[in-house]
């Protein structure tokens, strides 16, 4: 099992409620109902909370520091509360140093709340989604942010849907497979510096830099876009990354598998991916074998090992010939093309 550099990796810092705010009210319909002031407040965690228990008064295990949604049964509760009994409940989590609110549902605000958000500094946010959906959108956009992440050198190709990344040392030709593969229809996610991003447990996500996503360095030519030259359906933002390829010069010493049966794996972010060391000699099509790796890997998520079934094929017949004797080569009749 190889292993990335764990010095590589990184956490996104918080973010802040300015930062939420501007990257997702379109998409999750988020309405203001604040003034500004608490805009600056941080966001350190993807966990969402729902304050019902702490409305109630029970606060000793009332998660504050998490971005706090109020649905149909906390404004529920909250309105059988005459005016004076509302207010004391909201000023009991107020105190705590809450990031912001957010209104589910299209539920409306009450007037002591609005008064009072503005009076802790506390952002108030409503939205016409339901809770479950808000709290969905909300935690897997924040996820996105704290998500562990890394940065590796090489070329990172959609080829039949299979992500695949190109390492090795500079120089090697990582660039030029994958702008052949480019040029028979597959497409480039990232050149050079690719950004992976841990999404759940066994998922990696890759893109490329804001700055040079899709654009490419080929010595001797120097950068081309990508995008411009071969159209946009040549290119993607992201991909799930699913093999490593790492290119190294022929080595006569060096060992590499012949049969396919002895699978080794790299290890990204606790992330055990396939990994294939391909040697390049001249003569050698490695664009059609990355073509090919892909396509195999793609028959194995089937259920289809052509090497384990390669191998139960030879022991099925080591078997037979223990038994009875068998022809090495079984002719057609009468077929002498």
């Amino acid at each position: 099992m190889i292993r990335i550099d764990q010095k590589a990796i990184s956490r996104k810092e918080d973010i802040t409620v300015r930062f939420l705010y501007e990257n997702s009210k379109d998409k999750f319909k988020l309405t203001l109902l604040s003034d500004e002031s608490g805009f600056e407040r941080k966001i350190n965690e993807q966990n969402l909370h729902r304050p019902g228990l702490a409305l109630a008064g029970f606060v000793d295990l009332f998660s504050y520091s998490r971005v706090q949604v109020f649905g149909n049964t906390e404004m529920q509760y909250l309105s059988q509360l005459d005016s004076e009994k509302r207010t004391e409940s909201l000023r009991r989590i107020f105190q705590f140093s809450i990031p912001c609110i957010i209104l589910t549902d299209g539920n409306a605000s009450f007037p002591e709340m609005i008064d009072l958000v503005n009076e802790y500094n506390i952002p108030l946010f409503s939205s016409p989604y339901s809770t479950t959906k808000i709290v969905y959108l909300i935690t897997d956009f924040l996820d996105d942010q704290f998500a562990p992440r890394v940065s590796m050198h090489g070329s990172f190709v959609d080829v039949y849907g299979v992500g695949i990344l190109f390492v090795g040392k500079s120089g090697i030709g990582k660039s030029e497979v994958t702008l052949d593969l480019i040029e028979r229809g597959h497409r480039l996610v990232a050149d050079d510096v690719i950004i992976l991003t841990k999404k759940g447990e066994g998922i990696l996500m890759g893109t490329g830099t804001n700055l040079a996503r899709h654009y490419m360095e080929i010595r001797g030519l120097g950068l081309i876009d990508i995008a411009k030259i071969f159209g946009i359906r040549a290119i993607r933002y992201q991909k799930r990354l699913e093999i490593i390829v790492e290119l190294e010069i022929w080595d006569s010493t060096e060992e590499y598998t012949r049969t396919g049966l002895d699978e080794q794996v790299y290890s990204i972010l606790n992330v055990d991916l396939p990994y294939i060391k391909l040697p390049i000699i001249p003569g050698k099509n490695i664009t059609v074998i990355s073509e090919v790796i892909c396509l195999n890997h793609v028959l194995k998520n089937y259920g289809y090992n052509s090497s384990q079934v390669f191998q139960d094929k030879l022991n099925d017949l080591l078997t037979k010939k223990k038994t009875k004797d068998i022809r090495g080569v079984d002719y057609f009749e009468h077929d002498f093309e």
